[in-house]
């Protein structure tokens, strides 16, 4: 482990030497890409920097142990061992957790699609209380939400929203949310009381870049239509409403929440893109099935994630087996004690694969 952190930080101390060449600061893609891969390694190496102080420290403690001391002072440099030798413990925790192998989409915004599946109207309304769900959440980390295309029903709920969230760390916290999310509760619609079961499904996918997947004028179609609200009805009679489709896959993309048709093709482009390598990340994945895969998952967009029970308040994540017992707090945004959850889930899969 020392000889891999040591590379690291000489890595660091390499590329911020070249971040102070003229050739460097002089070209723009260099110059974002090196900054790029010291930002990525800030973390390890600080905490591998505070590791060597906690060792040297902890040998010098250690060394006037065996010197002759009175015993206030034999009694403080105990304890300055115990402290030294805890904080080790943490440091080489939190080491082993930043060396495992990063998923290189993690600081990349994300584009959301939330669906109403099995319910009708009700997994229509269920999806509107997502789309809140992880605005709100996105607030609290000061992400910037962005919203592309959404499709209503008349009583105000989703059949189909798509956004963005863009901010640094997006998809490393909501990656895990891809899946069919199943709400239980009484419908405003059910007269009876009964209790229902619905669902929507969540994708979460990772912005694309231009260079990433290149898209051709030839490969593409694009058709134009009037922006439309609930029940269909013209909410403006200028055909600024994009779909874009990419001829040799068929995959689709519609954005009619900009104002211009030029604004709503990009967003359909960034969108459309999203999809293609989404496709492409499943197929190569499917190669690969016999492998052993993570207890969590990114991916599987039929598989039951979790279920948000009204009568009793309670959320269960069905991956991890947690329950919490304050559904409203989460669907205000307090989300964070789930993804965290999910995030040490993870790692522990990951430090468990590479032990083996």
């Amino acid at each position: 482990m020392i000889d891999k952190l040591q590379s690291l930080a000489d890595r660091y101390d390499k590329l911020s030497e070249l971040l102070c060449d003229p050739d460097v600061t002089n070209d723009a893609k260099k110059l974002r890409e090196y900054s790029k891969e010291q930002s990525d390694l800030q973390e390890t190496y600080d905490a591998f920097n505070e590791y060597k102080t906690v060792m040297e420290e902890l040998d010098a403690a250690k060394q006037m142990q065996g010197e002759k001391l009175d015993d206030e002072m034999r009694e403080m440099v105990k304890m300055e061992i115990d402290e030294l030798s805890r904080r080790q413990k943490e440091l080489e925790e939190r080491i082993h957790i930043l060396l495992l192998p990063k998923d290189p989409n993690d600081d990349k915004n994300v584009i959301v699609e939330i669906r109403g599946a099995a319910g009708g109207d009700e997994a229509a309304l269920f999806a509107a209380d997502l789309y809140r769900m992880y605005t709100r959440y996105a607030d609290t980390q000061g992400w910037r939400v962005e919203l592309m295309d959404v499709n209503m029903n008349d009583l105000g709920g989703y059949k189909e929203v798509i956004f963005m969230i863009n901010g640094k760390g997006a998809y490393s916290r909501l990656k895990y949310e891809s899946g069919a999310h199943r709400v239980q509760r009484i419908p405003a619609t059910e007269s009876g009381g009964r209790i229902h079961t619905s669902t929507s499904t969540v994708a979460v996918l990772p912005e694309v870049e231009d260079m990433d997947i290149e898209i051709h004028d030839k490969d593409i179609r694009v058709d134009t239509f009037c922006s439309s609200g609930a029940g269909g009805q013209s909410v403006n009679t200028t055909k600024s409403a994009v779909r874009v489709t990419h001829i040799p896959t068929g995959i689709m993309a519609t954005c009619q929440d900009g104002k211009s048709q030029n604004s709503n093709k990009e967003k359909a482009l960034q969108v459309l893109r999203a999809r293609i390598s989404d496709v492409m990340r499943q197929e190569e994945e499917a190669k690969y099935a016999g492998e052993r895969k993570s207890k969590v998952g990114t991916g599987d967009r039929s598989e039951r994630i979790r279920t948000y029970n009204y009568p009793q308040s309670r959320v269960t994540d069905h991956r991890i087996g947690l329950t919490l017992h304050k559904l409203d707090s989460v669907m205000n945004g307090d989300m964070q004690e789930i993804i965290s959850s999910l995030t040490l889930a993870e790692q522990a899969d990951l430090m468990e694969k590479v032990n083996e």
